[in-house]
C-alpha cells in the first residue's frame, strides 16, 4: 500500500509558480516580462498569462467558451477574473491543488489565442 501512494504522489505535481512559470516559458517564442509589478507571459509582445501578485495565482487570457469549459470541469481551479476582463475570458488560474495537465492545456489555448497566425502556421507545420 504505500508503495501505490508513493506512485500517486509522484505523479501528481503541485503547481506553483516555478511550475507555471516553467510552462509558460516552455511554448514557443515565449518570454517573461513584467506587467503592473508581477511577471507576464508574451507572445510576439502579447501578453497570454501573468503570475498574481501574490503568485498563488495565474491568469490565461482564453476565449469565453474556453473559460467556461475550464470553469465547469475543474472550478476549483479556474474561475473568471471579476468584471469586464473576465467575461472577455481573463481567467483565473488557483495554483494550490492545480492539475499540471489541465494548466499545461489552458496555457497553450491562451499561447494560441494571442499569437500571430503565421506563428500557428509555423508550428502546426513542425
Amino acid at each position: 500500500m504505500a508503495g501505490r501512494n508513493q506512485l500517486e504522489r509522484v505523479r501528481f505535481v503541485r503547481m506553483n509558480e516555478a511550475k507555471f512559470r516553467a510552462l509558460a516559458l516552455a511554448l514557443p517564442e515565449a518570454v517573461e516580462s513584467a506587467h503592473m509589478g508581477h511577471p507576464d507571459f508574451r507572445v510576439r509582445g502579447k501578453i497570454f498569462a501573468t503570475l498574481g501578485p501574490d503568485r498563488t495565482w495565474g491568469m490565461v487570457k482564453l476565449t469565453p467558451p474556453q473559460q467556461q469549459e475550464f470553469v465547469t470541469i475543474a472550478g476549483e481551479t479556474f474561475s473568471a477574473i471579476s468584471g469586464a476582463w473576465g467575461r472577455g475570458g481573463a481567467t483565473k488560474v488557483t495554483l494550490r491543488g492545480a492539475r499540471e495537465a489541465s494548466v499545461r492545456r489552458a496555457l497553450r489555448l491562451a499561447w494560441a489565442n494571442m499569437a500571430p497566425r503565421k506563428l500557428l502556421e509555423e508550428e502546426e507545420d513542425r
